[in-house]
């Protein structure tokens, strides 16, 4: 039996990674910290609420006491740090909260982790999740990020989790803290905020709302579905080397403009609820990730097919508008308050 502490796990990709492995490792003892921000909702993780090895803990990744108490006390052996803020938009709009959050934030659980697990590091594991942002912007013909890829944050939350990574590396190779960084391409999927691309065009498109595109909408991404980014920090965490970095990637490059057209086309909607608007400052142009070294090192490769992947999280929100509309409105900080309040 393991201990983990996840950080975030209320969020999109923490609450994926939180049923994923109470799943997979039911023998294991679950930790949560979350600090119920605005993308934090516990109904996220209401399917796991009354397993016994989990425990929801409401609280902030920059109070050290609580975050070394909860490491000496519950002998934590995995930690896997997904609290961030992570909206490149509200960090154009207001960088502080990001680097309260994604820098302090990262360094007060590097502290404590130092100070808990200072006797026993060869045992430890420091799980820190990142994204390809941290590399920059690719013209259209520029070879795949790799894990040399020279840091070139454009945006202040890229810039923020450039500064979070470089301390994780600075904690591993300073301190011996055993630290494994991950960098992440584009997320899809259930329970993924309504702010974000994907979930954004679909609770518009339901409502006959218009879409707004950045630009001409020719930005790339690559895309991977939540689950095999799961399964692929499963990966990283049983197999990967302390020290190393690892990106993560779906191989599935696409235009932000196809992407919206696909929404369309399987909601049955017109192409002219797509609405070009001024394009956001920075914008890069294109991520893409080359996955060569954790395949051949650690044995992982996506397995979702990207046209399914999206049907199956179209079907999801349209089979949960209510979880939508609590998000929007803000009644899932009520749903908290109701059901665990003086519980944890």
């Amino acid at each position: 039996m393991r201990n983990l502490l996840i950080t975030g796990g209320a969020g999109f990709i923490g609450s994926n990674f939180v049923r994923y492995w109470i799943e997979n490792y039911p023998d294991d003892k679950v930790i949560v910290l979350d600090a119920l921000t605005y993308a934090g909702n516990l109904e996220n993780l209401e399917s796991v609420a009354s397993y016994a090895n989990y425990r929801f803990i409401k609280g902030d990744i920059r109070d050290f006491e609580l975050v070394t108490r909860l490491l000496g006390e519950n002998d934590v052996d995995i930690l896997i740090h997904f609290a961030a803020e992570t909206h490149v938009d509200r960090s154009i709009l207001g960088p502080q909260v990001f680097i309260d959050t994604n820098v302090q934030g990262t360094f007060i659980l590097l502290e404590s982790v130092r100070k808990c697990w200072e006797k026993d590091f060869e045992k430890k594991r420091f799980i820190h999740i990142s994204t390809d942002e941290v590399y920059g912007s690719l013209d259209f013909n520029d070879p795949a990020f790799t894990e040399d890829t020279q840091y070139k944050p454009n945006s202040p939350y890229s810039a923020s989790k450039t500064a979070s990574d470089h301390f994780a590396r600075a904690y591993y190779h300073t301190y011996c803290v055993p630290t494994i960084t991950t960098h992440c391409s584009n997320n899809y999927g259930p329970y993924q905020f309504p702010e974000k691309l994907i979930p954004l065009m679909i609770f518009k498109a339901l409502r006959d709302e218009k879409l707004p595109v950045y630009g001409d909408g020719k930005n790339v991404r690559d895309w991977i579905h939540v689950i095999d980014h799961c399964k692929a920090i499963d990966t990283v965490i049983n197999k990967g080397k302390i020290g190393e970095v690892y990106n993560i990637g779906g191989n599935t490059e696409k235009q932000n403009i196809e992407i919206v057209e696909l929404i369309l086309d399987k909601l049955g909607k017109s192409k002219d609820l797509i609405q070009f608007v001024k394009d956001r400052p920075g914008h890069d142009k294109r991520y893409a990730i080359d996955i060569t070294k954790i395949k051949r090192q650690l044995g992982w490769t996506p397995e979702y097919d990207f046209e399914k992947g999206l049907e199956d999280t179209i079907k999801w929100y349209l089979e949960n508008d209510k979880w939508v509309k609590n998000c929007i409105s803000g009644d899932y900080l009520k749903y908290y308050e109701r059901n665990y309040a003086g519980r944890v």
